[in-house]
């Protein structure tokens, strides 16, 4: 059996359509029973989602579950995380939501990963796949003032005494006049 991915609304239309009628239905039926914390809701879909499978719930031709366990290698905390790519400044820093962390050790990329996992801790995995070790930056340091050059003053460069700027226009315009004439 070839297992058919789907990769867009319109192909998942049928799960598709399930969602959209328990974000409408429940909504209407939680707002008719006065539901407004999440506790009472939680109690509610326990003897709501039974009555509807009942009621809505298809059998399948093939009752086979085709779901596959994941491989010995395969880290779900890796793969169902939110992963943001950053560029290492050059100070060995990484800015990530607002804050700074410094990375501890050499890494040879410009690039790292920061994986924000389900359980809320937060890692920094290089492109060849090491997790760096890392600390937050509570406090930014402040930055050194730039050293002092002692300046020359400035001179403004002065044309030499035959640059035509020296000239006024009024000469050039009756040298030109004096040599058309000339060569005519």
């Amino acid at each position: 059996m070839a297992v058919i991915q789907a990769h867009s609304p319109q192909v998942k239309g049928r799960i598709e359509r399930l969602f959209e009628t328990l974000q409408d239905r429940l909504v209407k039926e939680m707002r008719l029973r006065r539901i407004a914390i999440k506790e009472a809701a939680n109690e509610f879909l326990t003897a709501y989602l039974p009555q509807y499978n009942r009621r809505f719930g298809v059998t399948p031709l093939n009752p086979t579950d085709v779901h596959l366990r994941p491989g010995r290698g395969v880290n779900l905390d890796r793969c169902l995380c939110l992963k943001t790519d950053h560029t290492i400044r050059n100070d060995h820093t990484v800015a990530h939501n607002g804050r700074l962390y410094q990375i501890k050790e050499m890494v040879m990329s410009r690039k790292v990963t920061v994986e924000e996992r389900l359980d809320g801790s937060l890692h920094m995995v290089s492109p060849q796949g090491e997790n760096l070790k890392y600390q937050k930056i509570v406090e930014r340091p402040p930055q050194a003032a730039p050293p002092e050059r002692p300046r020359k003053p400035r001179q403004s460069p002065l044309p030499p005494r035959d640059h035509p700027w020296r000239t006024s226009p009024l000469k050039t315009v009756a040298r030109k006049k004096i040599y058309t004439q000339t060569i005519k």
